[in-house]
């Protein structure tokens, strides 16, 4: 198991292990992360499975520390680079996927899950086209695979939860109503990836996914956090030009200075989550159609406002931190 400490690794590792799998987890050593007690907690949840430490970019380490010589039956990968910048993704999105998977096939792994993002049909951006890479070189490496394409994720959408609590109106680009998605939750998105493994129907195939619907704009997400939190509705309305601005000084000033060179990126990034919805894309029309995006589990993100709300435990959001 590959990304085992982010919120969808863990809820996948759960789902493994409650269906009767025997899970390692390679994850990156403590004295290295961000920060050690952040590791211990994020390790805390993979009760039942074996932890491993070492470094998934380099191949020795792979087989060394993770690996050790045993033979495994398959590669379970929640694993992403933390900014999507040209070269954090390049060199987690997709080497470190090519270095794990040919360690893994040394190893004798004939099957392969992964989980991607559904955005990479539109191709635009470094850390979509890092993943593409890599799922062509998983289709064409014989292994039986999986390639889980999901949409938005819960923690991606609750940024502004506490924003609204103090008073704050919720921010939307352009009209609130330029994109849709069906937002997935950890739970949920970690038991279709576990179910992968034994479910034939999705042997070598591609899967795009998201949660329950039907699909939602940020508008309505707006509208139903003031509801919870027994407020009026109240929205600033951010032009997206103002992104293309933003996007054009840094990319010009990046050509001096490398470091807004990856603020560009982000501010790219950020314009496309802004305007390109999180459901599949008719390739005939160009057009997104949330009745073409199959759904899983039961999980809705209104539900999870709620619980929040009510005095829930929020989201980690991490490198999700936008807002």
């Amino acid at each position: 198991m590959l990304g085992a400490t982010g919120t969808i690794g863990r809820a996948t590792v759960r789902a493994l292990l409650d269906r009767g799998h025997e899970v390692v987890c390679f994850v990156r050593p403590r004295s290295t992360s961000r920060d050690a007690s952040a590791a211990d907690t994020r390790s805390a949840p993979l009760d039942g499975a074996t932890i491993r430490y070492g470094d998934v970019s380099d191949p020795a380490s792979l087989s060394r520390d993770g690996f050790q010589g045993e033979r495994f039956d398959a590669v379970v990968s929640c694993l992403a680079s933390r900014t999507g910048t040209p070269k954090d993704a390049w060199a987690i999105d997709h080497q470190a996927h090519v270095t794990a998977l040919a360690a893994a096939q040394r190893a004798g792994v004939t099957q392969m899950v992964l989980l991607s993002a559904i955005c990479v049909q539109k191709p635009l951006l470094a850390f979509q086209h890092a993943k593409l890479a890599f799922e062509k070189t998983l289709i064409e490496s014989g292994v039986t695979y999986s390639i889980v394409r999901a949409t938005a994720f819960f923690k991606s959408l609750s940024g502004q939860i506490e924003r609204v609590r103090n008073g704050k109106p919720f921010l939307v680009f352009g009209d609130g109503a330029l994109t849709a998605c069906k937002p997935v939750s950890d739970d949920d998105l970690g038991a279709y990836l576990a179910d992968c493994l034994d479910d034939a129907s999705r042997h070598n195939r591609v899967l795009p996914i998201g949660g329950p619907g039907p699909a939602i704009t940020p508008k309505q997400q707006g509208d139903q956090l003031a509801a919870l939190l027994g407020q009026s509705p109240a929205f600033t309305r951010v032009p997206v030009v103002m992104l293309d601005v933003i996007i054009g000084v840094l990319g010009t000033l990046g050509r001096v200075v490398p470091a807004l060179a990856e603020k560009a990126e982000l501010a790219r990034i950020g314009r496309y989550y802004a305007t390109e919805s999180m459901l599949v894309l008719d390739p005939v029309t160009g057009r997104y159609d949330a009745d073409a995006t199959p759904e899983t589990g039961t999980q809705t993100l209104f539900a999870y406002y709620e619980i929040v709300v009510r005095g829930g435990t929020g989201p980690e959001r991490g490198d999700h931190a936008v807002f």
